[in-house]
């Protein structure tokens, strides 16, 4: 078996607060392999942003206490000095800020801050580095790219930021791209545009791809995995299939449950049905519950143990042979993403932190919005 890109095990983060220590991630274990595409999905708060700034050695030291090990190729990020972290960040693993504003220098032009990105990993004349950049800009979509070059952040409109972000995570052809949010502020046509070089990316380096989003639609188009966090901890994984066909943790279940139904019939009047809330907040994490994460908001709560025991992850299934099939053993033309690794998904697991019956039950889920019943979204992103 190859070895992942990226192999995370007990991955935990303690932050120092005001109110108390604050666990904000929780024995978060999971592989990226070459080629593969990991989506992480889950509410805001939910420790995701955190868990992958945590491998980067991107949070303050001074009020964070990271855990566990993460090995980028064989190599433990949590062990890097700063200056052999520096030499990963970009060639190693590339990372797609969630706020482009804050994530650009606003007092040095975007092509000062292409050119040192590509000049720091590489021996590279000053013009070729220009050159790369504008080709940069040119491929994420950027109108006019030789003149955006010299231009500041605050000239250019909010998704113009993404696509520069975007350009500079890739501008090294990282092993490893972390994106998150990296879509939110694009149009769908961009959106799509931006997959397509992300793929490309893939296919011609073998990059691994982290994807944090809240975008089902996207995940169902783009992943091979899906991992579901609550609370700091991973509540559900397995294959794109497995996850968003047959949700096993009550959480993913209300996650999938607040989207629209693209399928769902209109009443005699013309309401269209209403959206299923999941109730309650999720817990602050300076106070998390005992048991399960998500027991105080849980609608099912069939088994008292969750109150104050906490479920581990377990196996509900290994995933489908045939890609696409659903709990009543039907097919879904399209479910499997292009370029998934169909031969190594069929033996994954698909695991939840769950006692519930309900929540192994295999009980369906409404489609995903943005997609068209086929688990590909609708808009052609793929």
């Amino acid at each position: 078996m190859n070895q992942p890109v990226l192999a995370v095990e007990d991955l935990r983060v303690r932050l120092r607060t005001p109110r108390g220590p604050a666990d904000v991630v929780n024995g978060l274990s999971y592989t990226v392999g070459a080629g593969e595409t990991v989506a992480v999905v889950g509410e805001s708060g939910s420790g995701k942003s955190v868990s992958v700034l945590a491998l980067l050695g991107l949070l303050p030291a001074r009020v964070a206490t990271v855990t566990g090990t993460a090995r980028l190729q064989g190599e433990d990020l949590l062990a890097m000095s700063p200056d052999r972290l520096r030499e990963v960040r970009g060639p190693g693993a590339g990372m797609v800020f969630q706020d482009p504003m804050t994530s650009l220098n606003p007092v040095l032009t975007i092509g000062r801050q292409l050119v040192e990105g590509i000049r720091a990993h590489g021996d590279v004349s000053k013009p070729a580095a220009r050159a790369r950049a504008a080709d940069l800009l040119r491929e994420v979509g950027l109108p006019d790219p030789d003149r955006a070059l010299d231009r500041y952040p605050h000239e250019l409109s909010g998704g113009m930021r993404q696509r520069v972000v975007i350009a500079i995570a890739l501008s090294n052809s990282p092993s490893l791209l972390i994106a998150d949010e990296a879509t939110t502020a694009l149009d769908v046509t961009v959106q799509a545009q931006i997959i397509d070089l992300v793929e490309k990316l893939q296919d011609e380096h073998g990059t691994g791809v982290i994807w944090i989003t809240h975008d089902l639609g996207v995940v169902a188009g783009i992943a091979d995995r899906v991992l579901v966090m609550y609370g700091g901890r991973c509540v559900e994984d397995g294959t794109v299939d497995d996850v968003l066909e047959r949700p096993a943790h009550p959480y993913t279940r209300g996650l999938l449950g607040s989207l629209p139904d693209l399928a769902a019939p209109v009443g005699p009047d013309g309401e269209v049905p209403e959206l299923t809330a999941v109730p309650g907040l999720p817990p602050p994490p300076t106070d998390l519950p005992p048991g399960c994460v998500f027991w105080p908001r849980c609608p099912v709560r069939s088994d008292p143990r969750c109150e104050d025991e906490q479920p581990p992850l377990a196996i509900v299934s290994r995933a489908a042979a045939g890609a696409g099939a659903t709990a009543s053993g039907t097919t879904v033309s399209g479910a499997t993403p292009s370029g998934a690794h169909e031969g190594d998904r069929a033996h994954l697991p698909h695991r939840a932190a769950t006692w519930c019956a309900e929540g192994t039950s295999g009980t369906g889920s409404p489609a995903v919005a943005g997609t068209s019943g086929t688990g590909s979204p609708s808009g052609g992103a793929r």
